[in-house]
């Protein structure tokens, strides 16, 4: 089980704070540092001081970090053309030495569209979209060196392309979708993904959704051993309970809402809880930490529950 940190700036960081959680997630020995890409806080209150772009931000922590990986849950397709985003993933690969991921999905909060001017279409073609956008950047990077890449697409049709800048890894960074989303979703991941995370749901939800994309990938003769499995959840870990109370009310919730929902509560319920879903087949955990200014969080779980998994 590898443990990664996830965090949400739209909610208010600036990109020193962020720099400060990856370098405490890389010295620890967490496997990755992910944002989400958002530009509008959840929530009533503004948000200061304001949204930071992902790509932008990872970019920088590309060259501010030297070990860890870096990526999105979930970049919205809707934010970008597809050749301009496997452009940038591309040059952000390259500033960080090969170590980046690309996490996309449909897009899905409507208010940060029309605060700052994004067309919002239906969720089909959202998902038209999305899948157009899927075979774009991944035949971009697939390109062999010194052929053009042509696609014949409804929304993004590409014709002649050089197929340029390349991405360190080869044949290309790891894609990451997701959500619970019972016949595109799985279908989509068995043909492009190499991780299926699933934000936010419980175990139960987990097996069957990852059953579907099992299903899904036998349909089309992928092994699903090729694929990552994973989960996201909301991290709050006391070394006691008054400390777990102190970390949930930092983030406006309550302990025994996160206990069911989230992972919560002293090292020892936090490896227990965590052991549930490596039973139901996740392997990776991303670790969604709300405080940014509470380091001693970050130190907490990599000094006492990353040696028991």
């Amino acid at each position: 089980m590898e443990l990664r940190i996830f965090t949400e700036p739209q909610q208010g960081a600036s990109y020193d704070q962020l720099l400060a959680v990856a370098r405490c997630a890389e010295d620890a020995g967490y496997g990755a540092f992910f944002r989400s890409d958002h530009y509008l806080k959840m929530g009533a209150v503004s948000g200061e001081p304001g949204p930071t772009d992902a790509w932008t931000t990872l970019a920088g922590l590309a060259r501010d970090t030297s070990r860890i990986r870096l990526g999105t849950l979930m970049t919205a397709a809707t934010f970008r053309l597809p050749g301009p985003l496997a452009i940038t993933v591309a040059q952000v690969d390259q500033m960080s030495g090969g170590r980046v991921e690309l996490g996309i999905g449909t897009g899905w909060y409507a208010e940060e569209h029309t605060a700052y001017g994004i067309p919002f279409p239906s969720l089909g073609e959202r998902f038209d979209r999305l899948e157009e956008q899927l075979a774009v950047v991944t035949g971009l990077w697939e390109t062999p060196a010194g052929e053009t890449f042509d696609f014949a697409g409804r929304y993004y049709p590409v014709a002649d392309s050089p197929a340029l800048a390349k991405p360190v890894q080869r044949p290309r960074p790891p894609i990451l979708l997701g959500g619970m989303g019972p016949k595109r979703t799985p279908r989509l991941a068995a043909r492009y993904a190499d991780e299926f995370n699933l934000p936010f749901v419980s175990v139960a939800d987990t097996v069957a959704q990852f059953d579907r994309v099992r299903a899904a990938c036998a349909d089309i003769g992928r092994d699903p051993a090729t694929m990552r499995w994973s989960n996201a959840l909301v991290l709050c870990c006391g070394r006691d309970e008054a400390e777990v109370r102190r970390r949930a009310e930092a983030i406006g919730r309550e302990p025994d809402e996160l206990r069911e929902n989230g992972l919560a509560g002293t090292p020892a319920e936090v490896v227990d809880r965590i052991g549930r879903y490596a039973e139901a087949g996740s392997g990776r955990v991303y670790l969604q930490v709300l405080d940014l200014a509470d380091l001693d969080h970050v130190e907490l779980v990599a000094s006492e529950v990353m040696p028991q998994l």
